[in-house]
């Protein structure tokens, strides 16, 4: 038994501080019945149906259970086209918490990144971030800007116990900035946690080191904050002079710090759908407007059904909650320990909202152009029937366009990112069973080659085959 302390209570094991009142069955498959499934996908475990799925850690992405207080607030939506009590109701819980100006709905977090890149992404632009995750990016660069990663070098060594490796390179920041020019970089983005290097967080520190940069340029700075409650208890726990500040007060003073946000709700305000872009200055909110208006709806639904941003409410306040938080980091430190025991590699220290194995030290035997992040995500469908995401060179990995060699990311990643308030700790101690019957038979996997790629965000339609 794990026994840690919290509160002067001693507790035996991990307790989800909620009790559960419904259920959903769980499809029961064979391993024969798995290995027939993933070759007619294409070995692309984004398009096997979720039905025949045991354990479906793909994404935390709108994948929630919503509370009871959330479902209620769902009968109380107003679906008003205009001026809807729902939406002022969204409004002011957005803005109480981040204090920004100008809030704007949207159905779900690139939604929001796509308005925002629209004005301010254009050819010969530069965007720097700690590290931009895939949406970010190819909305980036869909409108011909190029999106820059300057993450501290502690981020690139998956064995570094660095407290906040999230963080954004400060002197890095300036010397991109000079290098160059102000005028060409129209934001700087921050991203919390920083999911691509592994759900790592981001210091208040270094928010506050960025913001001082950014305005020694006239830079606006931005956050992508679709994980900012559980950032916010990194802070707390790991960050000198934090520790009894409440993770709502620790939340604000990261906002306040920060020029504007983008938002998916789907992540840290538990729900199934939905997101927001806010910021302060009166002419690009504007200029959002106009956009959100032709492309998602009437400013105050973005998209949404009044009854969603009822939810969206009511989840921005029960994410900050402080047993929550304890539950779910604690959750992922468990999977983390167990790993250690058994030898597994894995990304180090744990982050918020998944598990990231580090492909390259678990089987070093693939190359790096036949994806071992691949090989092992599809290893864990067919052994347990468990759907995790490769975050290597598939998703991030390029050739060069004058020699065609191949160009692999930092870091090689499969992640197995947990929803939130939908499985238990005996759910996570299956997932583990599986992961070490596949470690232990490492030896056999084989890695893949496309049979098809798509120009932008490959990952989610590629279908491969398997290198013999």
């Amino acid at each position: 038994m794990l026994e840690i302390k919290k509160k002067g209570v001693l507790m035996k094991t991990i307790i989800e501080p909620f009790k559960i009142k419904m259920v959903e069955s769980i499809k029961m498959t064979t391993r024969e019945q798995r290995e027939e499934i993933i070759k007619k996908a294409g070995y692309n475990l984004f398009l096997i149906n979720a039905e025949d799925i045991i354990i479906d850690l793909l994404t935390d992405s709108g994948t929630a259970a919503m509370s009871d207080l959330q479902w209620s607030g769902i009968m109380h939506g107003d679906e008003s086209y205009a001026g809807a009590r729902s939406y002022h109701r969204f409004f002011n819980k957005v803005q109480e918490l981040t204090g920004f100006k100008h809030i704007i709905p949207t159905h779900q977090g690139r939604a929001a990144e796509r308005i925002l890149f629209e004005i301010l992404a254009q050819k010969g632009k530069y965007i720097p971030s700690n590290t931009h995750f895939d949406t970010t990016r190819a909305n980036i660069e869909y409108n011909g800007a190029e999106a820059v990663d300057l993450v501290i070098d502690e981020a690139k060594d998956p064995n570094s116990l660095h407290p906040f490796k999230g963080n954004i390179d400060l002197e890095k920041l300036e010397n991109f900035i000079k290098e160059k020019g102000a005028e060409n970089i129209p934001v700087c983005m921050l991203t919390i946690t920083n999911n691509s290097g592994g759900g790592q967080p981001v210091s208040l520190e270094n928010i506050r080191g960025a913001k001082e940069i950014c305005l020694k340029y006239d830079i606006p700075l931005f956050l992508d904050a679709c994980r900012f409650a559980e950032n916010s208890y990194f802070i707390k726990m790991r960050e000198p002079g934090y520790q009894d500040w409440s993770c709502r007060k620790i939340a604000q003073k990261i906002f306040s710090y920060a020029d504007g946000c983008t938002m998916s709700a789907k992540k840290d305000a538990l729900v199934n759908i939905g997101g927001f872009l806010a910021m302060n200055d009166d002419d690009l909110g504007l200029q959002a407007r106009n956009v959100l208006i032709v492309t998602e709806g009437f400013p105050t639904y973005g998209g949404l059904a009044g009854r969603d941003l009822e939810a969206i409410a009511q989840g921005l306040d029960e994410v900050l909650d402080e047993d929550y938080l304890h539950y779910r980091i604690r959750t992922v430190e468990y999977m983390g320990e167990r790993l250690d025991k058994m030898g597994v590699p894995y990304l180090k220290p744990t982050g918020g909202h998944a598990l990231y194995l580090d492909a390259k030290a678990f089987a070093p035997h693939i190359p790096l152009e036949q994806f071992p992040g691949q090989a092992i995500a599809v290893a864990l469908y067919i052994a347990g029937g468990i759907r995790s995401c490769e975050i290597g060179g598939i998703m991030f990995g390029k050739n060069d366009p004058e020699t065609g060699t191949y160009i692999p990311p930092m870091l090689e990643l499969v992640r197995l990112a947990f929803p939130r308030r939908v499985y238990t700790q005996s759910h996570f101690d299956y997932v583990l069973e599986v992961i070490e019957e596949v470690y232990q038979n490492r030896d056999q996997l084989k890695g893949f080659r496309f049979t098809y790629e798509a120009p932008m965000l490959r990952h989610f339609t590629a279908q491969f085959e398997m290198v013999d």
